[in-house]
């Protein structure tokens, strides 16, 4: 299959190129007053869309070093994948693209041990076609998320891909749980960006893993620790989290403060209870 070439990209077109449940883009404007003025070396260790990620490379001072981890393994391969191996997983997904359909969808969605590149290609497929961008596993770990309502899915943006490629060529990227973000972030120069996923503030929203591992309170309180001892050692933390008691008396500490951010619930079945709620902010410089 023939690729078509597309326009040279430049930094400021990255953008996340996977819809992702949580993902920050709408909140970006009201983050940005409170990013640090000055560090050169960024750190996100829930990666998910990356949103920040690709916005700091549109800056004056894009980071020299990025290192972008995740404990999910599809999604870290997705990355690496659109880093190294682009060509190849643009033309599987224009393939995806010619034979969408319900039955195509549960038919790729049943697949598993492939290669990486194939794997990369089903998971953006996947990505852009299922019920809302969710991403979620049962407990053997295959991906169980029904198929959208979508007349024309966005499966294959070559540009958008071709973009994020570019600027993902000056990054790490690696499989590891969040506090492995203490053997690289040493001080000053280190901004460190944390998205876990969030506490539920009811029984309805306890979504807490989008994958096989659950992030419950355990993981908050050690999630916690690791952000004291990252302030300890200079570097510069935020976070984002729910308002509610739970955090605020987690992070009730002079090291840590807190702004409340206006974000939209949209992950809801019934649009009636989707709506305007506050998250936390969290930093500690």
């Amino acid at each position: 299959m023939v690729v078509s070439a597309p326009p040279k990209p430049t930094s400021t077109d990255a953008r996340p190129f996977l819809k992702w449940a949580g993902g920050k883009t709408k909140l970006l404007p009201q983050y940005q007053p409170c990013l640090p003025q000055r560090w050169s070396r960024y750190h996100e260790p829930f990666l998910g869309g990356g949103a920040l990620f690709f916005r700091l490379q549109s800056g004056e001072n894009p980071p020299a070093v990025a290192r972008l981890t995740d404990v999910n393994p599809e999604l870290i391969n997705v990355y690496r994948c659109v880093r190294d191996r682009l060509g190849p997983v643009i033309a599987l997904l224009e393939l995806h693209q010619l034979r969408h359909s319900k039955d195509y969808y549960y038919d790729l969605r049943s697949q598993h041990e492939l290669p990486p590149v194939e794997r990369a290609a089903r998971f953006i497929y996947l990505n852009k076609t299922c019920f809302n961008g969710l991403y979620r596993e049962n407990r053997k770990g295959r991906f169980n998320v029904p198929m959208g309502s979508y007349k024309n899915p966005g499966i294959c943006n070559i540009e958008m891909l071709t973009a994020a490629s570019e600027v993902l060529q000056r990054c790490e990227i690696e499989q590891e749980d969040f506090t492995h973000v203490l053997d690289h972030a040493k001080g000053k120069r280190d901004f460190v960006y944390l998205d876990p996923p969030y506490f539920p503030i009811s029984a309805t929203s306890n979504f807490t893993s989008y994958s096989r591992d659950a992030f419950g309170a355990e993981q908050h309180e050690q999630l916690r620790d690791v952000c004291l001892k990252l302030a300890k050692r200079g570097v510069k933390v935020m976070l984002s989290n729910s308002n509610c008691e739970f955090v605020r008396e987690l992070y009730d500490d002079s090291v840590f403060e807190l702004q409340e951010i206006t974000a939209a619930r949209s992950i809801n079945s019934k649009a009636k209870n989707r709506g305007k709620i506050t998250e936390l902010l969290i930093t500690t410089y």
